[in-house]
């Protein structure tokens, strides 16, 4: 590269990358009188990428490319109160004021698809085998390597309960790191698909989307402490893990609303359910996969608990983000009581915790939700309501599916 070269990639490093606002933001039709507060908001100015340099990496699937996670700012400097996140980070660092750190990773499924046909004038794709057939092991290889050396780790992968259904397991990482990881695999997954002809998506063919797992533990600032591991040895949580507990289920409603983002994602929670309601209850329990909340005590990882509210199409910065808010209040409040000492199973609600089965229900409980809404800003939640009312209105089933799909990150 010319000197001319290496001073105009230096000006980018130290000054950013200026692009249109509206490359990363969308906005509903103007006439809708929802979104007029967005307007002001000046849509059709430019916004500044920041490199995070520490997340420089040279993409082992793609020549001559290299990849970094840039934050967003307004042309003044400001953050961006938009970004996904930013808003993960200043969760993490009101965390960090409270005196403790999360460790955390996410588990994700998604589907691996042949080459589409063309049926009947429709779009169709057909599973792939079962991977980890000889003829698959590449793939996952490549991937799996690649996403090491993007500093992506991976604990383990393996055939799901479909056809060409996968799952993969991050190891867990301090901070951000888990968000990022998620990130590159959303991207990754797909651009390493298309080279063995494949299409990678976090939708199921039946309709259904994927589960996108966030497993995670509250530790001292240092990160020397497991703030859910009991000392006595019994596998319970202790009276933190409980406060921790008490505020994911306090916010179950509008926490499905962030992480179970579409019409489709929500399926799931009623799957196993015949008859017709409106809502769920939010379930909990020890080792039992089928709770939203599954705390495991067992294994080198110490206590931790899955949060399994989500999706694999929901924004992983905004699973971790909205997970730190609702934990924190938890640890914060005092109207959510706790029954029994150290060594109890017991958690006492003042309410019962439901889920909403309508995403048109979730939108309200989010909007109503105070403690989500100081956490998240103002300005996140009115947009993402507003992005979700239009969706809502003019999405239909299939242009949804084609979306998640193909063009889904």
């Amino acid at each position: 590269m010319s000197d001319e070269g290496d001073l105009l990639q230096e000006e980018k490093v130290v000054h950013g990358v200026y692009m249109p606002r509206g490359y990363l933001e969308l906005i509903p039709n103007p006439r809708d009188n929802e979104v007029n507060h967005i307007r002001a908001t000046c849509f059709n100015s430019d916004i500044v990428l920041m490199p995070e340099l520490s997340t420089f990496r040279v993409l082992p699937w793609a020549e001559r490319t290299a990849r970094v996670i840039c934050d967003t700012f307004t042309v003044t400097g400001e953050p961006l109160l938009t970004s996904p996140r930013y808003i993960a980070k200043r969760q993490l660092n009101q965390l960090q004021d409270s005196g403790f750190s999360l460790l955390s990773a996410f588990i994700y499924d998604f589907c691996i698809f042949g080459v589409p046909e063309i049926i009947n004038s429709k779009t169709i794709s057909f599973p792939a085998t079962s991977l980890l057939n000889n003829h698959d092991q590449p793939f996952m290889q490549e991937l799996v390597d690649g996403l090491y050396h993007t500093g992506a780790n991976v604990e383990s992968f393996s055939s799901s309960t479909r056809p060409g259904q996968m799952e993969i397991c991050f190891l867990p990482e301090f901070g951000i790191s888990s968000a990022d990881n998620a990130f590159t695999l959303r991207t990754g997954v797909k651009e390493v698909a298309r080279k063995y002809n494949y299409i990678a998506s976090f939708f199921i063919e039946t309709g259904f989307c994927n589960s996108g797992i966030l497993s995670h533990s509250l530790w001292d600032v240092g990160g020397k402490k497991n703030m859910f591991c009991n000392s006595s040895g019994i596998e319970q949580l202790t009276v933190t893990g409980k406060k921790w507990l008490a505020g994911l289920l306090k916010h179950s409603a509008a926490l499905s609303c962030l992480m179970a983002p579409a019409v489709s994602c929500r399926k799931r929670y009623s799957k196993e359910s015949k008859d017709l309601k409106d809502s769920v209850p939010t379930t909990w329990g020890y080792n039992d996969n089928s709770c939203a909340f599954n705390i495991k005590c067992h294994g080198e990882k110490g206590t931790r608990i899955e949060n399994k509210l989500g999706s694999a199409t929901a924004n992983p910065y905004l699973v971790l983000a909205a997970t730190v808010a609702a934990g924190l209040d938890g640890l914060h409040s005092s109207d959510e009581v706790l029954a029994g000492p150290d060594d109890s199973t017991d958690l006492y609600q003042s309410k019962p915790s439901e889920i909403p089965l309508k995403l048109e229900d979730a939108l309200v409980a989010l909007e109503e939700d105070q403690c989500l809404r100081e956490a998240l800003g103002e300005t996140f939640i009115r947009y993402f309501v507003a992005m979700k009312k239009y969706e809502l209105e003019n999405e239909e089933t299939d242009a949804e599916r084609n979306k998640f799909l193909e063009y889904f990150i």
